[in-house]
């Protein structure tokens, strides 16, 4: 299975990888290939950065997540988010408290 991966400048360390089913056939096709993602997700992400076009099935594990429950999920829904790990996401969420501190203050 052929997936794309992006990135997400307003969220460190999240990667949301989409199926390429027709891949190669579809690689001269320009398609919004994140238009997959259910609305909501998509305008809470922003804009996103293509990071890399990957194999699966010639990848034998990946870093930070279950390449099968990758592949799982990409078959049944067409998309798969990687969360970042949990202290990113404490410090993501203290420094949004802080922000908002600050501003309130200011």
């Amino acid at each position: 299975m052929h997936c794309d991966i992006y990135k997400f400048p307003k969220h460190e360390e999240m990667y949301v990888y989409i199926a390429r089913p027709g891949y190669p056939d579809d690689a001269e096709t320009l398609t919004d290939w994140l238009g997959v993602l259910p609305k909501e997700l998509r305008s809470s992400l922003g804009v996103g950065q293509f990071l890399m076009h990957l194999d699966l099935a010639s990848t034998p594990k990946l870093a930070r997540v279950d390449k099968e429950e990758v592949i799982e999920k990409l078959a049944s829904q067409g998309y798969f988010v990687q969360a970042p790990p949990q202290d990113i996401l404490v410090r993501q969420a203290n420094n949004r408290v802080k922000a908002e501190q600050d501003k309130r203050y200011d």
